[in-house]
């Protein structure tokens, strides 16, 4: 092992320790309250892990993918929310980082890390089919900005994101702008959801909002988002993964205190189903090319049910105390519905709907 690969094993393993002594004690507080969510949030910038992806020019630690997966994982099974809403960031550090940019990187990515400067994103939309609901278009000295951003979570907490805008070829443009209400930007309240409603997340109605060429972090060729989300179809899977732990660390947990040996064996069952998915998931996301596709979708679709089974495991195991909107088993399920969703295309959701029917022992005949 390298002596940066073991400073990435030592970052990780003391992440995971810091989680489980500071996050998931308070995960149903995080779940519930605004507030603790931005206590929860400021304590991970005081200890600089808001830019793990982040370049070593500007700071590191620049951790692999693979040590970026298990950290997700580790998140999710802390707190499902505190996931949800830091990844946005995550992600934002990373898109700057791969910026030509260069005024750019040097403006956001040295304050990033430790909360200094906290970016969301909002570019979901260039995902849905039809006319764009976020539109740009090239003027003089910039682009000016037209539209509605159906989905930025982190209101309240970050004060930019990322916007992503469909030029007229088919083209995006992508720029951070003012998470707040100003001239030209509208954000609405924060949506009242099922699940993760403490991640605050708002819409946006951004209405001829200029951006100078300086302030452009990239544009992207058509069909961007659409080739990302090829490539992210198995690498989309470690927050579900990390859904599916937390249910059978609840099953596991009951099982100890009721002192049930079939709820001991139910987690035992899960927990190599889950070992073996992580292999296979691991395994898809190092394929690549259209003929792989098709596995890597079936992978998807495996954890995204082992961890609604896995919460739901959770939830029977709990008994009637999980209808409590406090109980863990009750956060942990709902926390599998945002994970099922998340980033879903139409062969992610027809995928994991051939999964849940084949269990019938039944099978879709229509397709793509």
């Amino acid at each position: 092992m390298s002596v940066q690969q073991t400073v990435e094993r030592t970052l990780v393993d003391q992440m995971t320790e810091w989680l489980s002594k500071e996050v998931a004690p308070k995960a149903q507080l995080i779940d519930r309250d605004p507030i603790e969510m931005g206590l929860a949030v400021k304590a991970f910038c005081d200890q600089g892990w808001m830019a793990l992806k982040r370049p070593t020019a500007f700071g590191g630690p620049e951790i692999t993918e693979i040590e970026f997966r298990v950290v997700q994982r580790q998140v999710a099974r802390t707190s499902g929310a505190f996931a949800f809403l830091t990844t946005q960031h995550q992600s934002a550090v990373a898109m700057i980082g791969s910026s030509n940019n260069e005024a750019l990187k040097a403006e956001y990515l040295p304050y990033m890390a430790d909360g200094r400067k906290l970016v969301g994103i909002g570019f979901s939309q260039l995902r849905r089919q039809g006319p764009p609901l976020m539109r740009a278009e090239r003027v003089a000295g910039g682009y000016r900005f037209e539209g509605h951003v159906p989905w930025i979570t982190g209101w309240s907490f970050y004060s930019e994101f990322l916007v992503g805008a469909a030029l007229p070829d088919g083209a995006a443009v992508f720029a951070p702008v003012p998470l707040v209400n100003g001239p030209g930007i509208h954000i609405s309240d924060p949506m009242e959801l099922a699940a993760m409603g403490t991640a605050m997340t708002v819409t946006a109605d951004i209405s001829d909002f200029f951006v100078p060429d300086e302030r452009i972090l990239f544009v992207k060729p058509a069909g961007w988002i659409q080739h990302s989300d090829e490539i992210n179809i198995a690498l989309q899977v470690h927050f579900a993964l990390g859904c599916a732990l937390a249910g059978i660390d609840l099953v596991s947990a009951e099982a100890k205190r009721k002192g049930l040996d079939f709820l001991a064996e139910t987690a035992e069952v899960l927990t190599t189903e889950w070992e073996a998915c992580r292999a296979a998931s691991e395994s898809a996301a190092s394929l690549s090319g259209r003929e792989t596709r098709e596995e890597r979708l079936q992978v998807r679709a495996w954890v995204i049910e082992l961890a609604v089974r896995c919460a739901h495991a959770a939830i029977t195991s709990c008994s009637g105390a999980s209808n409590s909107i406090n109980h863990p088993a009750q956060r942990v399920y709902r926390e599998a519905l945002v994970f099922t969703v998340s980033a879903q295309t139409t062969p992610v959701m027809e995928a994991t709907l051939r999964r849940i029917c084949s269990r019938s022992g039944l099978a879709l005949t229509t397709s793509l």
